[in-house]
């Protein structure tokens, strides 16, 4: 059997939504592209999208978790983004944000974390 599949969204769990939301909007362009609230409150999920590809970021606001940062572990996965325009200023514009936690200038390649420490590659759109 061949399976043919498509990448739909991928998760994140978060701990003050409208701080990611913001975040997400302000460092990479992704806006909202829909939302599902529990009747109950329990949970909010919120898709962002880029406006170019049909891919998804999902994050996950649950009530129930208390306000403390989630256990990432250590492994290194990772969302990457390409971005357009001139590469340079992208970055300086996220050293302004104070959002960079690593770079790589041998690769030439660095990246940003969220309000919640998952950490985002970003590359030039070439």
């Amino acid at each position: 059997m061949e399976i043919r599949s498509r990448f739909d969204h991928f998760n994140i769990d978060v701990t003050d939504l409208d701080r990611s939301l913001e975040f997400y909007d302000k460092a990479l362009g992704l806006k909202e592209v829909g939302r599902k609230e529990a009747s109950d409150g329990s949970f909010v999920l919120v898709y962002l999208g880029d406006g170019e590809t049909g891919f998804r970021l999902e994050l996950t606001w649950l009530r129930d978790h208390a306000a403390t940062p989630y256990e990432l572990g250590e492994n290194e996965s990772h969302l990457c983004l390409r971005v357009a325009g001139d590469y340079d200023a992208v970055r300086e514009y996220h050293r302004a944000m104070g959002c960079i936690c690593y770079e790589n200038h041998d690769m030439g390649l660095y990246f940003i974390n969220d309000p919640d420490d998952y950490w985002i590659e970003i590359l030039p759109m070439r």
